[in-house]
């Protein structure tokens, strides 16, 4: 009875509606970031700028960046003129000493900053939404929380494409982002599925649910995953590769699915994972 009780509410949520207000998640990026010394990012060979006035005429044409590293000391001159015009487009800052300067650089003549690019423009959460709505589908979306190798990322989006995704959203920190690596990994699917870099998912998974989409969690606590009702507008979240899904993004989701393991491992991979989940949406969704 609990179960089709949760069915018949999920398939009311899953008959979604365009946001009253239109806003999109701009509205979730941070004005002002602080340093960061934590090394939360794998700094990617391809996709970024060197030198001060590249990293600048980036900044103000309003080119996405992912992150700029800085070097570790006193900011001055235009240096200072960079770190302010980033930290108002919320774009995050990170000091590195001068030995892991010299060592990401490329040029060997950074002028003490490094600006990383994505391989591909993010979109917005509310252009993923739109995808479904012009398409006369229900949602159908995968969260990543804090998924930090560039293979999963790469492996999560070939498989999102090829089951029918309508756009990806991942953190803007403590996450990997669109690099060389991603976009190879994927076999070119970066180039057709939509990804959106929100600065909080669990602000976002609110946003979500008032357009209807409900919200399931992959965690071990979870049902079996066949046994979930995935066939409505959904969005799934898949934890990072060491943590899994927070604390605070788990208690936001609708519900919670796992994938039972019958061998001696107690986890999968998070892509395989995150695979597994979206073709069970697709049966369903064909009513398999």
């Amino acid at each position: 009875m609990r179960e089709n009780r949760r069915k018949n509410d999920f398939g009311k949520r899953g008959n979604y509606q365009k946001s009253s207000t239109g806003k999109s998640d701009k509205n979730l990026h941070s004005k002002f970031n602080k340093y960061s010394e934590k090394n939360d990012y794998d700094f990617d060979e391809n996709f970024q700028l060197e030198g001060r006035n590249p990293v600048l005429e980036a900044i103000n044409s309003g080119r996405t960046i992912d992150k700029i590293i800085v070097k570790k000391g006193e900011v001055e001159g235009t240096l200072r003129v960079i770190v302010a015009k980033a930290s108002e487009r919320g774009i995050v800052i990170q000091e590195v000493d001068k030995n892991k300067m010299a060592e990401i650089s490329k040029s060997n003549n950074c002028q003490g900053v490094i600006a990383f690019c994505p391989a591909k423009e993010y979109v917005e959460v509310s252009d993923i939404i739109k995808i479904a709505d012009d398409r006369g589908e229900k949602p159908f979306i995968i969260i990543l929380d804090e998924i930090t190798d560039p293979h999963n990322l790469g492996a999560v989006l070939r498989t999102a494409d090829a089951s029918g995704v309508h756009g990806v959203i991942i953190p803007k920190r403590r996450a990997v982002g669109l690099t060389a690596i991603v976009s190879k990994t994927s076999a070119g699917a970066v180039e057709h599925i939509p990804v959106a870099r929100v600065t909080n998912i669990a602000n976002t998974i609110d946003d979500l649910k008032k357009h209807g989409i409900w919200i399931a969690c992959a965690d071990m606590e979870g049902q079996e995953y066949f046994d979930a009702p995935l066939d409505g507008a959904v969005a799934v979240v898949i934890g990072g590769e060491g943590n899994g899904v927070g604390r605070l993004v788990r208690q936001k989701c609708d519900f919670s699915v796992k994938i039972p393991m019958l061998g001696k491992i107690s986890s999968l991979n998070a892509s395989v994972a995150a695979g597994l989940i979206m073709y069970e949406v697709v049966r369903q969704r064909r009513g398999g």
